[in-house]
């Protein structure tokens, strides 16, 4: 909790306007929300001298660069207007470590989820948005064949990462570093965990997924290679996929059940 006129030690700056589709729709809104925002933040907290800055950078970055896994050194061009306005904010954090010596961690989310993520709306992350499905008996809408992959990331594992870079000794503060579990799973994988879950909390979801037009903007496969966070910040991720679902779906059955 922030105190007016008391001092600030550490900065996690989460904040930013996510979505690559949403980016696709209203491009001029993401880069306000997500450049200039990143800016105004890398300005106060420099002024007001704070120990460290972390802030949300994002897998996107890797655009189009096709190794797998994905290392911090090896980025592609961009494939979104989202995905630009993060590789700005990596370069923004760069441009103030030379000129002002002013040191902002970057960190690469990998696809997180977990506990009271919006399943609604337009822009709502695949797996609340196919929790909700589920629970609701909606058809369910894959888009492309279902084997693109991605690195899921529970939110426990993103937390770990944020508080060991907000006090990471001075060879590990800036720079950028991935945070994931270092694994893949595709969306016919991740379909299958679900029913898998939700059937152990007695929900029954016995349709098959309707497969659509791949989504555009979107990498076909994504992975972390987690070795540079390991060593640098001591991360340590403690929740795979599976049990971050586990974790997570009892908090999803409620809202459902309440709503």
């Amino acid at each position: 909790m922030y105190i007016e006129g008391e001092p600030v030690d550490h900065v996690l700056h989460q904040a930013a306007l996510g979505s690559v589709p949403r980016s696709i729709a209203d491009p001029i809104a993401t880069n306000a929300a997500n450049i200039t925002g990143q800016l105004t933040m890398l300005v106060a907290a420099k002024d007001a001298g704070v120990k460290s800055f972390v802030y949300a950078a994002s897998s996107s970055t890797y655009g189009d660069h096709p190794a797998l896994p994905k290392i911090e050194e090896r980025i592609g061009k961009p494939l979104s207007p989202y995905a630009v306005t993060k590789v700005v904010n990596e370069m923004y954090a760069d441009v103030f470590a030379g000129t002002y010596g002013f040191k902002a961690t970057g960190l690469r989310y990998f696809n997180v989820f977990g506990k009271r993520q919006n399943p609604n709306g337009a822009y709502a992350a695949v797996i609340p948005k196919w929790a909700g499905a589920m629970m609701t008996g909606d058809t369910l809408f894959i888009n492309g064949d279902g084997e693109t992959s991605r690195d899921f990331c529970y939110v426990e594992n993103a937390v770990q990462a944020n508080l060991l870079a907000a006090v990471a000794k001075s060879k590990g503060q800036g720079g950028v570093y991935n945070v994931a579990v270092g694994g893949r799973t595709t969306l016919n994988q991740l379909f299958t965990y679900l029913v898998e879950v939700l059937s152990s909390h007695g929900v029954s979801y016995d349709k098959s997924p309707v497969h659509g037009d791949f989504r555009p903007g979107d990498v076909r496969h994504s992975q972390a290679d987690i070795t540079k966070s390991q060593r640098l910040l001591g991360y340590n991720p403690t929740y795979a996929i599976f049990d971050g679902i586990m974790e997570a779906m009892p908090w999803y059955i409620k809202y459902y059940m309440c709503s």
